[in-house]
């Protein structure tokens, strides 16, 4: 018997492929590369938040873009899913990356010193 999942992980994964495919539509994102690194989804489909960084550019610049487009990607999104109602999207900058980097660095540093 196949390992069963909620139901809001499975959409939860459909959004972040279709979100990734209209960010890298929008016009505005002219600099750096946007990468939607993982979508959580409330268990009742109503509101998501989209966690995204930002490689190349300003973080600052990506949220300004993402916050101002945020109504035109909830509707392209519900033109492509076929959902009783859209959730509410809030994006969040995943800042994941960074901080891997700078472990990475501190371990570096650390191995030097031996």
């Amino acid at each position: 018997m196949p390992l069963s999942y909620k139901r809001s992980v499975r959409v939860g994964e459909l959004i972040q492929q279709v979100v990734s495919e209209i960010v890298r539509e929008l016009r505005d994102l002219d600099s750096g590369l946007v990468t939607i690194m993982g979508v959580k989804l409330t268990d009742d489909l109503l509101s998501c938040r989209i966690y995204y960084s930002v490689f190349g550019s300003k973080e600052d610049k990506a949220q300004n873009v993402l916050k101002k487009n945020t109504k035109e990607i909830r509707h392209k999104l519900a033109m492509r899913l076929n959902l009783r109602r859209t959730p509410e999207i809030i994006f969040v900058y995943d800042n994941t990356n960074e901080n891997a980097a700078k472990v990475f660095d501190l371990l570096k540093k650390i191995e030097k010193e031996k």
